[in-house]
This record gives C-alpha cells, sequence and structure tokens, in this order.
C-alpha cells in the first residue's frame, strides 16, 4: 500500500514511508516536530481489558521508538453491532483509556465502523526536536544492538487460541505486551543511542533488516544472547506459529545467513510477529553497558543480541545469525 504513495516534495516532512520507518515526521519549527503514527489489529487475548491496553501501548511504541513523546491521540474501532457487545467495548475502551493516561497522552476523538470482527487501535502524534529524530538510517559501524523485551508473543497467542498454554504463561506474555516502552525511550535518550526501532509485526529480523538497509550496514546476532518467552519456545518446538510469522520468515530468509546449528523452529522465533514488543535499540559499545544497567535499574531485563560489523554495505545478506 505504501508503494502506492506519491514522492515527497514538501520540505517540511522531515522522514516518510521510503525507509519503512516507524512513523512519518512533520517540521513544524526549527524547534518542534510532529510524529505520527496508527495502528489497530484484532484481538490478542481473550480479556477485553488487557486487549485495550494492549492496542495502547502498541500504537503509542512507535513514537516511542522515534525519539518522540506521545501528547495526543484519536481511537480507531471496528466492532459488531449486536447491542450485546457494546459491554465488552466499554471494557476495551477502558482498557485503552487507563494505558492513555498512564503515558500521559490525551484521546480526542476518534472514529468507529461496524464490523463483525473486532478491531482496536489508535492514531498518535507526538513531539520530537527536528535534530534528535531516531530514524532508520543512523545505525552506525560497531554500534551494539539491545532488545528490551523477550520475543515470541505472536507464537504464543496462537497457544493461547489453541488452549494449549497455561494460566502463568498467558500472564506473563500479557504483562509484557502492556508494559509501555516510555522509560526504555526516555533511557536511549538519556545516553545517546544512534537510533531505535520497535519490534512488532515483521518480527525481529524483519525490523532489524529495515534499520540495516536504511543504514546501508550489516550486523551479527547471535541467537543465545535474544531474550525469548520459555512458552513460546516450547510451542514453536511443538510446530505452533502464526502465519505471520511462517510469511516473515519466507518474506526474510534471502536477506540473512543463518548458522548451519540454526534450527527451523530457532528461524521462527527470530521472524515472530510480534504485538507491542520492545525497542532494538542501536548504540555505541562504549555507552551499551551503562544502558544496560539503567534498564536494569528500571526492571526492563533487557538483551545485548549483537552488533552492527559493517558500513557501507551492499550485497542481500545483510544479517548474520550464529547461535
Amino acid at each position: 500500500m505504501l508503494g502506492q504513495l506519491p514522492p515527497m516534495f514538501d520540505k517540511n516532512v522531515l522522514v516518510d514511508s521510503s525507509n519503512a520507518d516507524d512513523a512519518g515526521v512533520y517540521k513544524i519549527s526549527d524547534q518542534l516536530a510532529a510524529v505520527l503514527t496508527v495502528d489497530f489489529f484484532t484481538p490478542i487475548v481473550d480479556d477485553p481489558y488487557m486487549y485495550g491496553a494492549i492496542a495502547a501501548a502498541n500504537s503509542l511504541s512507535d513514537v516511542y521508538a522515534m525519539g518522540a513523546k506521545p501528547i495526543a491521540a484519536l481511537n480507531v474501532a471496528m466492532f459488531p453491532s449486536q447491542p450485546e457487545f457494546f459491554p465488552v467495548l466499554r471494557q476495551i475502551m477502558q482498557g485503552g483509556i487507563d494505558k492513555m493516561a498512564e503515558a500521559g497522552v490525551s484521546i480526542i476523538g476518534g472514529h468507529t465502523i461496524r464490523d463483525n470482527e473486532p478491531k482496536f487501535g489508535y492514531a498518535v502524534m507526538g513531539f520530537v526536536h527536528p535534530d534528535r529524530i531516531y530514524d532508520n538510517p543512523k545505525a552506525r559501524e560497531g554500534d551494539a544492538m539491545v532488545l528490551t523485551k523477550p520475543i515470541g508473543t505472536g507464537i504464543i497467542s496462537t497457544g493461547v487460541k489453541k488452549g494449549v498454554c497455561g494460566e502463568e504463561a498467558i500472564k506473563e506474555f500479557t504483562a509484557s505486551m502492556t508494559a509501555l516502552n516510555k522509560r526504555a525511550s526516555e533511557l536511549m535518550q538519556e545516553h545517546g543511542a544512534s537510533t531505535a526501532t520497535d519490534i512488532t509485526g515483521f518480527g525481529l529480523i524483519g525490523h532489524m533488516h529495515e534499520v540495516l538497509l536504511a543504514s546501508r550496514c550489516k550486523a551479527m546476532v547471535h541467537l543465545s544472547s535474544v531474550p525469548c518467552f520459555a512458552e513460546a519456545v516450547r510451542l514453536v518446538r511443538e510446530n505452533i506459529a502464526p502465519g505471520g510469522t511462517i510469511t516473515n520468515l519466507k518474506t526474510y530468509e534471502p536477506f540473512v545467513a543463518y548458522s548451519p546449528d540454526v534450527a527451523y523452529p530457532e528461524k521462527l522465533l527470530l521472524n515472530d510477529a510480534q504485538t507491542s514488543g520492545g525497542l532494538l535499540i542501536f548504540i555505541r559499545q562504549d555507552r551499551k553497558d551503562k544502558l544496560m544497567s539503567a534498564l536494569k535499574d528500571a526492571g526492563i531485563e533487557a538483551g545485548h543480541i549483537g552488533d552492527v560489523i559493517r558500513k557501507d554495505y551492499t550485497e542481500p545478506k545483510r544479517i548474520v545469525v550464529e547461535k
């Protein structure tokens, strides 16, 4: 769809869709730019309130990944016309309202459509200084890559739908998806990160590839250092994975050199389609340890998952994955 958009000639458009960035950025003044994004999806958990909270956290994540502060949001909702669904809709709305309030964001309106399958999310606007945008072309050779949440939410969501996940596993992955990336974004800015992206539908590999392609870089990923949900590891070994994850693996395989000892289930995990995933932060090696320590102090168990190893790289395989 984005490929159908016309080229941008407005000099105030600082970030458009050409580099697959997390959000668009429009310059308002020399000191201020608006960050704009939208995201909505079908239910990923059974609890309506948590579904709303996850949708809000997920929508805000793109703004945090750009190094911006979210300010205001518009609700986007599709829901069945039957009156018996309305109490569920109120619970979904309340989950989103509470999460937006936690982020300090005002919900100032929205739009609804009747639909048989519920869909819920937000369009979000944030502010950033025009000189401090964390867009995709800014990764640098030698940067460490730090991931702030475990991966595997797509796989677990499929397991939940199949009824093969325990309550503790559901609780753990729900807590991760409802957690805001607010503090992680603040800390990466305080410690002078090069750039960042959030891990959502295209998986860890897909979103990493977008940054590396825009930055003309190559990276090495150490599989053993990538934080994963234990439940996702169990499920994927039992051949449980969503269609989006399988599609991601096929789509991005031409751009990845996997070590021979990386098994198919592990490849699926790295490509798992996430909802409200963490930030993938690119930061200089001499700043990495202080960032990791600050994240830990904030209760964020981040992982140093690899490094950018080459600049001005033009070959297709931009990611090397080793055990």
